[in-house]
């Protein structure tokens, strides 16, 4: 597969929406979401340092990945203040089945995990922008609203370094196998159970 129109190398291109029934769960559930996007954050920043430590010969890798991890760090940070001004706590990790399920996906050749592990990493960073940027616009409250734009813009930042990361080391190879995970990425999205959590 030869590499896609210049607009669109620089980003993931989800190939399904999210429900709108997506929302209006989330928005009446919301202490339930904001437990999970905790995780989510405490997940991201293990992530980068598990990249970091995997593959600390890809230029500018280790570098970009401790900074990730601090970023999501002070995410998580900030999400941990919110929960405590609600009185939540925010108990153990139930697990994200989302995730899972791309993980699942991940192959196991070094070269071929690499390039999956990256590729996982941008489609959850979109998957997460996206609905952070649907509570941005859904949320009733203007202070909760201003963070949530802010987080998804990080979002997609991320999204756009893993997929940088991918395509400077694995070349064209990354944009077939983006575009099978991304069909993968869809019919998991449409199978799993709406839930009110970020995934």
């Amino acid at each position: 597969m030869s590499s896609p129109p210049s607009e669109l190398r620089n980003r993931v291109t989800l190939h399904c929406e999210t429900d709108p029934r997506w929302l209006r769960k989330a928005l009446a559930h919301l202490d339930e979401v904001l437990v999970d996007h905790a995780h989510c954050e405490k997940k991201a920043a293990a992530n980068a340092l598990s990249l970091l430590q995997a593959y600390p010969e890809v230029p500018g890798l280790p570098a970009h990945m401790a900074r990730l991890a601090r970023e999501e760090s002070v995410h998580l940070a900030r999400v941990l203040q919110l929960l405590e001004r609600r009185g939540l706590a925010l108990g153990r990790d139930p697990g994200d089945p989302y995730a899972q399920a791309l993980q699942a996906l991940v192959r196991t050749p070094a070269a071929q995990r690499q390039l999956d592990r990256f590729l996982v990493a941008a489609i959850i960073e979109a998957r997460s922008c996206e609905r952070l940027a649907l509570l941005a616009e859904g949320l009733p409250d203007a202070d909760l609203r201003r963070l949530y734009s802010e987080l998804a813009r990080s979002e997609d930042g991320h999204q756009k370094l893993f997929l940088r990361l991918a395509t400077r080391v694995h070349g064209d190879a990354t944009w077939q196998r983006l575009e099978q995970l991304l069909a993968a990425e869809a019919d998991v999205v449409r199978r799993l159970p709406i839930r009110a959590a970020i995934h």
